[in-house]
Order: C-alpha cells, then structure tokens, then sequence
C-alpha cells in the first residue's frame, strides 16, 4: 500500500452512499475503504500515511466545461476583470503596455471587461480604444469570449483580411466591434506561440486548477490558439504526456466548426474514446449562438431590453443537422453550445434528426449551458436523453441581467437546474472559464444558495430551483465522468477506481450553505499523488 488516509469523513459518492474513515491507495487505484483499523491493516514499511483530523474527502472535481487553454493563454495578458468604467479600461491597458515594454505594431490582446459591470453602462468602442494607443494594434475581448472590440489599426488590419465567409453583420466597423464568428478576422493576425509555448501554458493552467480540487477538465482547446491549429494542440497535449508534464485528467471537447475541418479531424483516426485516462478525444462541440451578456445568445423572441435584436446564430438549420449527423454517423459524442432558448432548440432538432438517420447505442449527446429554458425544452432534454452541462457559478452575474434581457415571466422557467435533476435528466456542472473562475466551491454555493458572491438575493433567485449539497457535489464528480464515458473509472471512491480525490478544508454538507464558497482545498491527489497541498 503507498499511501493511506485515516481520521477523515470520506464520501465516496457510491451506489450505498458509504461513508468511510480510511482509504487506502496502490499504483494509483484506491485499494481499500473502510475504518482505520481495517485500512491501517493493509500498510507496509513504505506506506506513507496522513491523518486527515476528521476533514471532508470527495472524489476528485470534474469540470465538465472549461477552456484550459484558453484560461493560460489569457492569464499571460492583460486582464480587465477588475474595470468598474471605460476609463479603467483605457488606463489599465495603457500600463500593461509601458510596464511590459510593448514595442510599437505589437498586438496587445486582453480579456475580461463587462460593460454591465461599468458606470457608463456601455460597450467600449474603436475610439475608446485609439485613447489606449495609436501605436499598436489591440483587441480586448468582453469576459463570455462573443465580443471583442478593437482600435483603428486593429480595425484597419481585420478590413484587409476580411472575406466573404464571415457574417459582416457581425461586425460594426465604425464602432469596432467584432461578434461571435467575426472575432477570428482579428486573433488570426496574432502572433501564434510555438508548440513548446502552449505546451508551458498547458502545463501552468493544469496546476491552477488543482489547486482548486480539479483532477478532471472537459476542455474546449483546439482553436484557443490564433492559428486554430488543431493538429498543433493536440500534439502539445500528446508531448506533455509522453513527458509526464500533465498535470490532470483531459477530455477534448473538440470545436470543429465547419464539414471539411470535421472530415479532415475524423480522417486523421480521432474520434471519441481515441486516448487514454490522461488525455482523450472527447466530443464534437459545435457553437449555436453567443452570450446573453452580449445579447447574441439566440432567443425566440425579440431581447426584452433590445427589441432590434434576437441574438446571433452560427448556422442554419440545415447546415447543424449536417454537422451533429456527421459526428454522430462516425461515433462522435456532440456537445452543442446553445444558451438561448432558440439555440436549445436547434440543437435539440439536429441531435434527434441525427438519431432518426442512424441508429447508435447511447450516444451521450448533449447541450452545453442550458440556460433559456421552458417546460418544452426540459421535457425534451429527458425524453430524448440529452445531457446538460451547466455552470452554476453563472448565477453570480446572470440572476441581475436575465430579467431585463427576457423579461421577469420567461425567467421563471431559466436556469432550472432542480427541475432538470428531478426530471431526471443527467446534468453536469463545469465553469466555462475564464469567462468566469474555476473555483468549484464557489459553483457549489451558487448551486445551493442561488445567490451572488456577495449573498444577494437572501432567500435566492428562484429558491424552487436550490440543489441540496449532495446534488451540486454530484454534478461535479460521478455525473461529469458519466458524460465522458467514464463512471466506471472515476467519479466515486470505490475500490478499483483511479485514486483522484480532494480534500477540505470544512465539511460542505453540515456547515451554513452560505459558507460553502469560502471553504478551502487542503489537497488534491491524482492517480494516488499529491498534486497539490496548501
């Protein structure tokens, strides 16, 4: 036995929903649960052994949709999180570029700004942004990833690449602003990292999120890079492998955006299930509609806070029925990006024409974010088998928008998460970061309380709709290795599974669900090592 654990509340999550005192661990498989005397019984002379003093273990946390690449990528530039106005915007951009020494025609790229989150209550724009520097081009994107706005040169140099394939609706020039599938016209002029380079960022971004309990990430990364290269990621992610530089657990979820991007990836050998437990081909994602932060998520109806708009899809019918058949013919898992509640049904459409043309045992298809919904929508998530990954943590900036962009009635029936899990449907939780953080305990609290970070509304935004703590843990554990095929392998702490697990530093399930966000990961194990420990 190499390593054992005693004195701890270990829940494993399993069918019994036992409750153990020790656990011990061999070549990375827990080997044993039980009391401490019926583990301790099972060490040698080498077994490392650590007294947990009562604290809570779980299996380690899955994040069922991240950008891990995407997260290191924009961690290495300038973040605009913090920007209370468009003057903030202007002054932290201009110190990024004197502090870090930006030679004149280098791009300077940032992520993160709200303009929900400014004074002025609006969109940055290309005269904003020349205030910043008329000396190099620059791109800031808003936090959701849909939205970009960019300065004259910036703007000069996308009027040169542009071309007839991108929606020119989506970009409003004289403002500087660029929309969903037009944002590329921009990052595609960037300087691309070499492979050593995404490998580093790679590497840095896995170890952020063990700190945070994550030994497990279903990662949206091949086109994180400017070149959209996915043969490029994929080899950096297969060289940290096979040098033993990764750090958790990876399932690509694989943007692929249009057929012959599709057919070049599906003729390479990939599809799902091709890897191994560190790094595997996970589903095809495919993007619907954009933010309802942006207004771009696409709704039935007209946006109640802008009625010129109902949002922005990416494709026509027709051509996602093509794509999600496609995957589906050649045993490709479909993760479908939909938010609105149009988007939701569409993507719902392409997954059961796809089944109605060929037929395949459990495909697992599924809808990521799920957040405009109605009883319609929910119903057929059940009745057609259609996972839901959602993101919790959302709750903190969406409960004090939804209302104004949908109106106070439709959005009784968002962000239903306990009807979903009554309903039966299987339901995942991830983060989506960096348009958010990936502290999971955070998405729990959102989960339980429906409340902000800052415990507002008292009671919740639609109480009805609170997860109990076992809900909320699940989605994070057993039903996100259930949307990668995988409960077999990890999710629970059952005797025979790998030895991922996390622990707290307070036990979740009995202290004010309000305290839930401030609890802290004490460690984190992967494959029977400690990965990382406060």
């Amino acid at each position: 036995m190499e390593l054992i654990l005693i004195n701890g509340k270990i829940v494993t999550l399993d069918s019994c929903e036992r409750i153990a005192q020790a656990i011990g661990i061999n070549e990375g498989k827990i080997a044993v649960i039980g009391n401490n005397d019926e583990v301790l019984s099972k060490r040698n002379t080498n077994t490392k052994v650590i007294n947990l003093k009562n604290k809570l273990v779980l299996p380690g946390f899955i994040d069922s949709h991240i950008h891990m690449l995407n997260y290191g990528y924009t961690s290495i530039q300038l973040t605009l999180g913090d920007c209370k106005s468009i003057n903030d915007l202007v002054e932290v951009s201009q110190k990024y570029i004197l502090d870090n020494e930006i030679k004149r025609g280098r791009w300077v790229l940032g992520r993160g700004w709200n303009q929900d989150y400014f004074i002025e209550k609006r969109f940055p724009t290309k005269d904003d942004l020349d205030k910043i520097s008329s000396k190099h081009p620059i791109c800031l994107t808003r936090a959701c990833g849909h939205m970009a706005v960019a300065n004259s040169i910036a703007v000069d140099i996308a009027k040169s690449r542009f071309n007839k394939s991108i929606n020119k609706e989506n970009i409003d020039w004289d403002l500087g602003i660029f929309k969903e599938d037009a944002i590329n016209i921009l990052y595609e002029a960037v300087t691309v990292p070499t492979i050593e380079e995404i490998k580093n960022i790679i590497e840095a971004a896995a170890n952020d999120l063990l700190k945070s309990g994550i030994t497990s990430v279903q990662s949206d990364d091949l086109t994180a890079i400017p070149d959209r290269d996915f043969e490029k990621v994929i080899k950096a992610y297969k060289e940290l492998m096979n040098e033993g530089r990764l750090p958790i657990r990876v399932y690509e979820q694989c943007l692929l955006s249009n057929k012959d991007i599709l057919n070049k990836f599906l003729s390479l050998g990939y599809k799902t299930g091709v890897g191994n437990e560190k790094f595997k081909v996970g589903p095809l994602k495919l993007l619907i509609d954009g933010s309802l932060g942006a207004r771009t998520a696409l709704l039935s109806d007209s946006y109640n806070d802008d009625p010129s708009t109902k949002g922005v899809p990416l494709y026509s019918q027709d051509e996602l029925n093509e794509l999600v058949l496609a995957a589906h013919k050649n045993d490709m898992q479909v993760a479908v990006h939909a938010i609105g509640d149009k988007a939701m049904h569409m993507a719902l459409d392409s997954i059961n024409y796809a089944k109605c043309e060929f037929s395949r045992q459990e495909p697992r298809h599924g809808i990521i974010h799920c957040q405009i919904t109605d009883e319609k929508i929910l119903n057929r998530f059940k009745n057609e088998e259609v996972l839901a990954y959602i993101q919790p943590i959302f709750m903190d900036y969406d409960l004090h928008i939804v209302e104004d962009r949908i109106g106070k009635e439709k959005a009784k029936k968002t962000y239903n998460w306990k009807s979903m899990i009554d309903k039966g449907i299987r339901v995942s939780g991830g983060s989506d970061a960096p348009v958010v953080g990936f502290n999971v305990l955070e998405n729990i609290y959102s989960a339980v309380t429906r409340m902000d970070l800052k415990k507002y509304p008292e009671n919740g935004w639609l109480p009805n709709q609170k997860l109990t703590v076992d809900e909320a843990v699940r989605i994070f554990t057993i039903n996100g290795a259930y949307a990668s095929f995988e409960e077999n392998i990890k999710g629970t702490l059952e005797i025979g599974k790998l030895a991922d697990m996390v622990v707290l530093s307070e036990d979740i399930f009995i202290i004010e669900k309000e305290r839930i966000k401030d609890v802290n990961v004490v460690m984190t194990i992967i494959d029977g090592k400690i990965a990382y420990e406060a």
